[in-house]
């Protein structure tokens, strides 16, 4: 009863206030016999009934009204404890008040800090403290800073003892805003770390169904911004890291690490130099000793961090360089490991070395200068080829390093000294018979080659001629030609000269394109691994004018001309990092292509083999990859060649043009601006793959039109008459079921939803078009691309999903039985790939027409309805959880299925259902057992192994510890 008057009030008031017939100060007169009754319950009733209108119209308080209600409440803070919260309602109103004069913000403050025992609060209350000074110091900063560190001692008091996560990521954000904004701390620094640092390491974990949804990873990262904020707690905090990186406890160990790592972005040597050596010992140990990766992998983070740290620190004449100092040590404690026989810590050695020298130049210089010696020395000591990769590997790491510095003066390159022992190396492993060590030495040379100054003239005729030798492998995929492709690609763009000299020289050409030679498999493996060799070395344009060429001119003479288009294509996106490259691989690539599609085009048998629609794929990708980065220019010039090609049979821009007939790719002569061409094209009974890909054209077409622009097709006909034109081409009116289909894939790339919903209901049609739908709510990977300037528009299938899904459900109730599965089809196609955070919302109302999919004999159906299903099992367990009877008789039913995909699918849904609660899942877990037993025998090994993993979730379905 009481709620229902507090309610009907707080409207009153509320309207009145808001309506100008009564003022804030009006309604504390009218509330006066309730705000200064003797009993607490209701003075706190009183006061939360004006604090809920405040909190409502605090923008409409005036100034006046404003220091009337401050003085009000800060004298009421002194009230019952009962009163406390409702009075803390108004301030944290009061605090939103633009119309607060100044002085007032700090007078409230310092009544909360001085009359509340803030931790004694529940914990509602603490957070509205923990909000009033919030706002205060996002309103009021300049005020609250004139309150000097008495703001900061008046916080700690507030904050001491907090235990609840959500109060506590709005405390920490407070002092990491205290520390940032340059609030003064005064002599209180300690108090602040002590306050915050005592929840560290965080040890929380969020109870299940939690509603607020506060991880462990949100208070671990707002701690650490608090801790790693300033260097005015590194005296107490670094013992603490120490401390804990040296402990038992692993998560303890990792946010250690990780708190060190962030400090030092902020830290120098003053706060670094009393802890280096106890912080390298940790560090040193957790490395050499762990069995955790993650743990070695943020202790050599927090060495690069502070090795980083010292390097960019300012030293004064007279002052010590702890830099040097702190990697004399890491060089002390880990370079005699890199020389001991067993060589078992030479890894873990290896990278707390790589990990300083990653830091700076400086560091690189440092520690490479005595390291690198050593390894070489270990290299020629050890005469085991394994042990050999490895301190190949250890060399490798320190000349990436390398990479990253860039040095002015070359005499102070530090790799200068070591030119001929690496390059001896190099030659040594890549020599060796090991294909490991060949590996590792291949990788090395690509690297050492990328060195300024490295590799002289002399050292390239001698090491170059190697990657080459490794192109002509015996094996296309021999790991260490592989390795040889790589590294070519990357030492041609340095070395263009010697690699044309190398790769088009007549010895490599003779026995690599002699295809007249040799059987069979052997031509084509040689010619295929010709193919890769020339696409690999061309990254530069002096080397493409070379390859290029050579590879058109194999496309006439080989029947491996899908082999060579991909070849082609590699070349041309590596072309595209070069304007002058991308531009002749433009102008010398698509004319050539084209002409031989034209001749083959011609009456005759030649080259009839480029008419295959894999072959022809082939070459549309070239083009495609050519076209990408075409600057407007370049495309219009290309385009004004090619659109009368087409249009008008203009073959002059092609090479080798003296064909036996003229090119009349249309039969039709027509105006660029009809579409008459394309409806043409596409209505060829003779030629579907024709028709797809003239479709996709005007696709294009389309989405490139001006918004707002009036389309129509030849002939007067409209978008909407396709649909009610593909009911004239019918059996019955002695015209052949395909045309009417090739004029639906013109109507699929270019008509509404609507219209292709109403093909659904078509039993001939039907089926395609619900195949359409998993087209429209796919990524297009030709035609309509972002790479291919098309107009993409984000959130696609979410628009699609709530305009046009329920007049898809509408159409299923409506249609008849025979065509219900069309809609079926299309709804799985659509759910199947829409995000799930869209789809679990509307799920209880979609989920009853998915189970009835799965009862379709459609298999694509039942396919793409259980992999729609399987997630949601996972990700809405209670609303799936209501279905379980008809979830667990369909998916065994389906686990016997014809198709293996299905069996698959659904025996996967089987293992995903045992994340539903257990309880439900129970009295179902005999019967399931049982049915599992069969696919155990299928005759398909997948199937096998999926029914292993499901019966045994079963099994083990309630056991303790499941």
């Amino acid at each position: 009863m009481f709620f229902h008057v507090f309610f009907l009030l707080f409207l009153l008031f509320l309207l009145d206030v808001k309506s100008g017939s009564y003022t804030v100060l009006q309604v504390v007169e009218a509330l006066g016999s309730s705000i200064e009754n003797p009993e607490p319950r209701t003075r706190a009733r009183g006061i939360q009934l004006l604090s809920q209108v405040l909190l409502q119209c605090q923008s409409l308080l005036l100034e006046k009204e404003v220091v009337h209600l401050i003085l009000f409440y800060e004298n009421r803070l002194k009230d019952h404890h009962l009163v406390i919260p409702s009075v803390l309602q108004g301030l944290r109103a009061l605090s939103l008040c633009v119309a607060l004069p100044p002085g007032l913000a700090v007078s409230v403050l310092k009544a909360i800090f001085q009359e509340v025992h803030v931790q004694s609060l529940p914990q509602v209350d603490r957070h509205t403290v923990y909000s009033i000074i919030t706002n205060f110091m996002q309103t009021r900063e300049e005020e609250l800073k004139g309150l000097g560190a008495d703001f900061t001692f008046g916080f700690i008091q507030v904050m001491d003892g907090e235990k609840d996560p959500r109060n506590l990521l709005v405390a920490f954000r407070i002092v990491h805003d205290l520390i940032s904004r340059d609030y003064s701390l005064g002599p209180f620094v300690e108090e602040l770390f002590e306050v915050t640092s005592c929840y560290f390491p965080i040890d929380f974990t969020p109870p299940p169904n939690d509603p607020h949804g506060i991880q462990r990873e949100d208070l671990i990262l707002s701690l650490r911004a608090v801790l790693a904020s300033t260097p005015r707690f590194a005296e107490f905090l670094l013992p603490l890291l120490i401390e804990k990186v040296d402990s038992e406890i692993l998560s303890a160990k990792l946010d250690s690490l990780q708190t060190l790592n962030a400090c030092c972005a902020v830290y120098g040597q003053k706060e670094l130099k009393d802890f280096l050596p106890s912080l390298w010992a940790s560090i040193r140990r957790e490395v050499f000793q762990t069995a955790s990766e993650r743990v070695e992998a943020d202790g050599l983070a927090a060495l690069h961090s502070l090795t980083a740290c010292l390097s960019r620190s300012v030293l004064r004449a007279d002052a010590e360089d702890l830099l040097d100092s702190f990697l004399s040590n890491i060089l002390q404690d880990c370079r005699h490991h890199l020389c001991e026989p067993d060589m078992k810590l030479v890894w873990p050695s290896a990278k707390l070395l790589q990990a300083a020298a990653g830091a700076s130049a400086r560091a690189c210089d440092h520690i490479t200068s005595n390291v690198l010696p050593l390894l070489l020395e270990q290299f020629r000591k050890h005469s085991q080829s394994n042990q050999r990769r490895t301190i190949l590997e250890m060399i490798l790491g320190f000349l990436k390093l390398h990479q990253k510095w860039s040095y002015e003066d070359k005499d102070e390159r530090p790799l200068n000294g070591f030119k001929d022992q690496l390059c001896s190396l190099v030659f040594m492993a890549l020599t060796d018979p090991n294909t490991q060590l060949q590996l590792v030495g291949i990788r090395t040379l690509a690297v050492l080659g990328a060195q300024p100054g490295t590799l002289t003239r002399k050292r390239k005729e001698r090491v170059l001629v190697l990657p080459c030798d490794f192109l002509c492998c015996s094996s296309a995929l021999c790991p260490s030609r592989v390795a040889a492709l790589e590294a070519s690609g990357a030492l041609a763009a340095l070395y263009p000269v010697a690699f044309n000299s190398e790769i088009m020289s007549p010895g490599l050409l003779s026995g690599e394109l002699d295809l007249a030679k040799g059987d069979e498999p052997t031509k084509c493996s040689r010619h295929l691994r010709c193919l890769q060799a020339l696409s690999a070395v061309s990254t530069h344009p002096s080397i493409v004018r070379e390859t290029l060429p050579l590879l058109l001119h194999m496309i006439a003479g080989t029947s491996e001309v899908i082999a060579i288009c991909q070849s082609l294509q590699q070349v041309a996106e590596k072309c595209q990092r070069d304007p002058e490259s991308c531009w002749y691989f433009h102008q010398t690539a698509i004319p050539c292509l084209l002409a031989l599609a034209v001749q083959a085009s011609m009456p005759g048998d030649f080259l009839r083999v480029l008419l295959e629609d894999e072959v022809l794929a082939a070459m549309v990708s070239v083009i495609g990859t050519a076209t990408t980065h075409l600057s407007p220019d370049l495309a219009a010039q290309s385009v004004a060649r090619i659109v009368p090609l087409f249009l008008d049979g203009d073959i002059s821009f092609l090479p080798e043009n003296s064909f036996p007939c003229r090119f009349q790719p249309f039969q039709v002569r027509v105006c660029v601006s009809s579409c008459i061409t394309w409806s043409g094209f596409v209505c060829c009974p003779s030629c579907p793959s024709s028709s797809t890909a003239a479709a996709k054209c005007f696709a294009g077409l389309l989405n490139k039109l001006p918004a707002g622009t009036e389309m129509r097709l030849g002939g007067g006909i409209q978008p909407y008459d396709l649909n009610r034109n593909l009911r004239v081409y019918h059996p019955r009116n002695n015209c052949h079921p395909p045309l009417a289909y090739l004029r639906f894939i013109l109507l699929f790339w270019y008509t509404s939803f609507l219209q292709l919903m109403g093909l659904l209901s078509d039993p001939e049609l039907g089926p395609a078009a619900a195949d359409g739908f998993s087209l429209l709510m796919s990524d297009c990977t030709d035609v309509l691309t972002r790479a291919g300037h098309a107009e993409v528009r984000i959130m696609f299938r979410q628009r699609f999903f709530t305009d046009n899904v329920p007049a898809l459900v509408k159409g299923f109730h409506a249609a008849s039985q025979d065509v219900k599965p069309n809609y079926l089809k299309g709804l799985s196609h659509v759910l199947n790939r829409l995000p799930k955070p869209v789809l679990l919302p509307e799920l209880p109302t979609l989920l009853s027409l998915l189970l009835e999919a799965l009862s379709c004999s459609d298999c694509v159906v039942q396919l793409s309805t259980l992999s729609c299903l399987q997630p949601l099992l996972l990700e809405a367990p209670q609303v799936m959880s209501l279905h379980v009877d008809t979830l667990v008789t369909k998916f065994l039913n389906l686990s016997s299925s014809p198709s293996m995909a299905v069996r698959i699918a659904a025996l996967q849904c089987m293992h995903a259902l045992t994340r539903l609660p257990t309880p439900v899942l129970l009295p179902y877990k005999p019967q399931v057992i049982r049915a599992l037993a069969k696919p155990l025998d299928d005759k398909k090994r997948l199937v096998r192994k999926e029914a292993v993993s499901a019966r045994g979730e079963w099994f083990l379905l309630g056991s303790p510890g499941s």
